[in-house]
């Protein structure tokens, strides 16, 4: 069985993104993830791209698109909702079919990061491999252990 997870974000251009694309590749098949923000810039943030493109990951097919995506009826049923930014956490949601698990672990925005190409760069770099981690124990302990991330 798969386990579907929405990862939520205020803007959907970077935490979200990138802890989507981790739960797919490193979820062998066993989960699929998706990727929302309750307001969403419109467009994933070209340092997402790139540090998902250094890390070995396609990245094909990622967009910025709203939570209200998947609050339809015909949207996949979700298994668990994890929110990645402290804003999202504390929004309204809406009722998601099913009533999903929900989770919050929550990182630092590396959009909003200063300075040159390379210091943004590392900042992604380093909450990537936070989220790696975090996706890496997620999946190890499975969904029904979720909250013990």
């Amino acid at each position: 069985m798969t386990t579907n997870v929405l990862v939520l974000c205020t803007g959907n251009s970077a935490r979200s993104v990138l802890a989507e694309c981790l739960i797919n590749d490193l979820g062998g098949g066993q989960w699929q993830a998706y990727s929302a923000g309750s307001n969403p810039t419109g467009m994933v943030n070209p340092l997402s791209i790139e540090i998902l493109r250094e890390k070995g990951h396609a990245a094909l097919g990622l967009r910025s698109k709203s939570w209200d995506e998947f609050a339809q009826a015909d949207a996949p049923r979700m298994d668990l909702v994890i929110t990645v930014c402290d804003n999202a956490a504390g929004e309204v949601c809406p009722i998601w079919p099913g009533h999903p698990s929900k989770l919050h672990v929550g990182f630092p925005d590396p959009a909003a990061a200063e300075g040159s190409h390379d210091e943004k760069l590392a900042v992604f770099r380093q909450v990537y491999d936070m989220i790696k981690a975090k996706v890496e124990r997620l999946i190890a302990l499975g969904p029904d252990r979720a909250a013990e991330v």
